[in-house]
């Protein structure tokens, strides 16, 4: 599986991306593999400010619905548009184009105490 080095994770599967105190979030290789085909994403909280670990929106895959938990506090300022119509995206490019929202960061130093590529991989296995 790839979990890439420039990324910061959760242990709930999601991945984090800080440029300066702006975030993209999506969810994890692993995640995706373990949801299978994914047909529907459902993000309604754009504009709405939000504490680390609250649920941010949902992810159907098939056979099951997860929801999506915010790895840092801040405010969700944007939805991936391309998901609404191609929610495979997920699938096929969990760390590219299937990214799911964008943030801004109450504290960007609090991704530091998220887990590195190395022990999210530990982590799963």
């Amino acid at each position: 599986m790839n979990f890439p080095a420039n990324l910061f994770y959760t242990k709930d599967h999601e991945w984090i991306q800080l440029d300066g105190n702006v975030a993209t979030i999506g969810i994890t290789d692993f995640a995706q593999h373990e949801l299978g085909d994914i047909v529907y994403i459902d993000i309604n909280t754009v504009g709405k400010a939000l504490a680390a670990e609250e649920v941010f929106g949902t992810v159907e895959a098939v056979k099951t619905v997860s929801d999506l938990f915010l790895p840092v506090a801040g405010s969700i300022t944007e939805v991936n548009p391309l998901l609404e119509k191609q929610p495979e995206l997920v699938n096929t490019d969990a760390y590219g184009d299937g990214w799911m929202v964008k943030m801004t960061v109450s504290n960007p130093a609090d991704v530091a105490a998220l887990m590195s590529s190395e022990a999210y991989a530990a982590l799963v296995g």
